[in-house]
C-alpha cells in the first residue's frame, strides 16, 4: 500500500516534497524516540516496583528485628533480675555461713574449755580418792572419825595431774 500512500504526493513541487520527507523523517524519529521512552518508562516502572517491594521487605525485616530486639531486651531484664536475686541469696547464705562459722568456732572453744575443765576435775577426783585411800590405810587400826575436807579445784598450768 505504499503506492497509495505515495499517490497523494504526485504533482507536488519538489520543495514541498522535500519538506514532506523531512516531516515524515521527523515523525519516524519521534515514533522511535517515543518507543524508546515508552520502553524506558516501563523499565523504570519495573525498577520502581522492585524498589517498592524491596522497601516493603526492609520494613518487614526492620519490624521483625524490632520485635526480636524488644524480646531480647525483656529477656535481658528478666535475667538481670534473676542475677540480682541470686546475688542477694548468695550474700544471705554467705552471711549465714559466717554466722555459723563463728558459732562453730565459739563452740569449739567451749568444748576445749570444757575438756580442760573435765581433765582438771578428773585429776582432782583421783587426788581425792588417793587421799582417801591413804587416809583409810593410816587409820585402819584406829577408830574412824568423820571429817569434812573442803575440796577446791587445783588448777594446773598444763592440765595434767
Amino acid at each position: 500500500m505504499s503506492w497509495a500512500v505515495e499517490e497523494w504526493k504526485e504533482g507536488v513541487s519538489p520543495r514541498v516534497l522535500q519538506k514532506i520527507q523531512e516531516l515524515e523523517s521527523q515523525v519516524d524519529k519521534l515514533r522511535k524516540e517515543r518507543q524508546q521512552r515508552q520502553f524506558q518508562l516501563e523499565s523504570l516502572e519495573a525498577a520502581l516496583q522492585k524498589q517498592k517491594q524491596k522497601v516493603e521487605n526492609e520494613k518487614n525485616e526492620a519490624a521483625l528485628l524490632k520485635r526480636e530486639n524488644q524480646s531480647l531486651m525483656e529477656l535481658c531484664d528478666t535475667l538481670e533480675k534473676a542475677k540480682q536475686k541470686i546475688s542477694h541469696d548468695l550474700q544471705a547464705k554467705e552471711s549465714q555461713i559466717n554466722i555459723q562459722s563463728g558459732q562453730l568456732n565459739s563452740s569449739k572453744k567451749d568444748i576445749e574449755r570444757l575438756e580442760q575443765e573435765l581433765k582438771r576435775y578428773k585429776c582432782e577426783l583421783e587426788r581425792s580418792q588417793q587421799t582417801l585411800i591413804a587416809g583409810d590405810l593410816s587409820f585402819s587400826g584406829a577408830p574412824q572419825k568423820s571429817f569434812t575436807a573442803s575440796l577446791t579445784p587445783v588448777q594446773s598450768h598444763n592440765g595434767l595431774c
